[in-house]
């Protein structure tokens, strides 16, 4: 199964920059969409099943034009899962997840932390969103969390490691993510590159991309007992229909 993972800052404005184009060539069994900033009824659906998706899936924030999630699948699942049953998380539209015969896939959003209100706010959702996994992965041991999780994990994953006042790269986030792999996850790109300058999103600003100036904070994050199922993770830089690039995971 070959996933994919992108957060396309916009479906609408994505699919006017060719993403349609590129979803068929890059041909993945199920892709896992962030920051869609659109409601099902603002979408034409019929593309995505005319490019071989008959099974997709769309979970929107309450607020029009923000957030949203959605994952789009050639294999149909067993089961869809709608947010995660906390309020405090679900109203931005942030989690869905698409269970399988032998494996779960989750498509997910984590806030950024732009203001004091919005950290806070992030900060809370890490807490409670660990404690959601804790207890989902007692009934969904083979978990994959596909997404923006808006935070990079160590200095190989930012082209600065001296922003550690920026959020994103808050010690408070780095301790989280790294407790949050050794709850069980397995950062699929790491356990296959150890390489610098792999990153998944560029500021818009100051040629950022061009200069490769950017931050590793889109993660396929594999629960451990699908460690050996493992085949290949990759970064797609020239994918260029959003601020961030795909990445993906091919388990067997």
């Amino acid at each position: 199964m070959n996933i994919i993972s992108y957060n396309v800052n916009g479906i609408r404005a994505a699919l006017r920059k060719g993403f349609m184009t590129w979803l068929q060539a890059a041909n993945p069994d199920v892709i896992c969409i962030q920051e869609t900033k659109a409601h099902k009824d603002q979408l034409d659906l019929e593309i995505f099943e005319q490019a071989g998706y008959p099974h997709h899936y769309w979970l929107s924030a309450e607020k029009k034009g923000y957030s949203g999630v959605a994952i789009l699948s050639k294999l149909k699942p067993n089961h869809v899962e709608y947010g995660t049953g906390i309020q405090t998380m679900d109203f931005e539209g942030r989690n869905l997840r698409l269970d399988f015969d032998d494996v779960s896939v989750m498509s997910l959003y984590l806030p950024s932390g732009t203001n004091d209100a919005r950290l806070d706010f992030k900060l809370n959702y890490m807490d409670e969103f660990q404690d959601y996994v804790n207890n989902l992965k007692q009934d969904v041991p083979n978990l994959i969390i596909c997404g923006d999780f808006n935070i990079c994990h160590q200095e190989i994953d930012i082209h600065n490691p001296k922003m550690k006042g920026v959020s994103g790269f808050l010690p408070v986030e780095r301790e989280w993510i790294g407790k949050f792999i050794d709850s069980g996850f397995i950062d699929t790109f790491r356990h296959f590159n150890k390489e610098p300058h792999n990153y998944s999103w560029w500021s818009y600003r100051a040629n950022s991309r061009n200069n490769n100036k950017g931050w590793r904070i889109d993660y396929c994050m594999a629960a451990a007992p699908l460690k050996d199922r493992l085949k290949r993770a990759y970064i797609l830089p020239e994918a260029k229909h959003s601020d961030h690039c795909p990445i993906g995971v091919e388990i067997e």
